[in-house]
């Protein structure tokens, strides 16, 4: 396998685009708390709109892409710092199964 067809490569595009999610929500996020700060009453419309089933679902893609970025991130890791082994496609599995697995997680506990 080589090129875009190589695991390796679709785990750097989960990894680079699930940065770029992440880098965009935080601005969001840091809204939302200073709301707590200064508006109260809009922070509580606000809590009341986010229990919406769609948003609930957009909480678990971003717990998704979360622990997609910090499995992949510590793959990076292992890549860099540990002798290479040939089994580089079975990281790439176990950090997707691992992101899988922590929005799963999230979702059972959201319903």
């Amino acid at each position: 396998m080589s090129g875009r067809s190589h695991p390796a490569y679709w785990a750097f595009v989960v990894h680079r685009a699930s940065g770029l999610a992440l880098a965009a929500f935080v601005p969001l996020h840091l809204y939302v708390l200073s709301l707590a700060l200064e508006q109260t009453a809009t922070l509580d419309r606000f809590l009341a709109w986010s229990t919406a089933p769609w948003v609930k679902l957009a909480e678990t893609v971003l717990v998704v892409a979360l622990a997609a970025h910090l499995a992949g991130g510590l793959r990076l890791l292992a890549v860099e710092f540990l002798p290479w082994r040939e089994g580089q496609t079975a990281l790439i599995a176990l950090a997707g199964a691992v992101a899988v697995a922590a929005g799963l997680f999230f979702l059972l506990n959201a319903l």
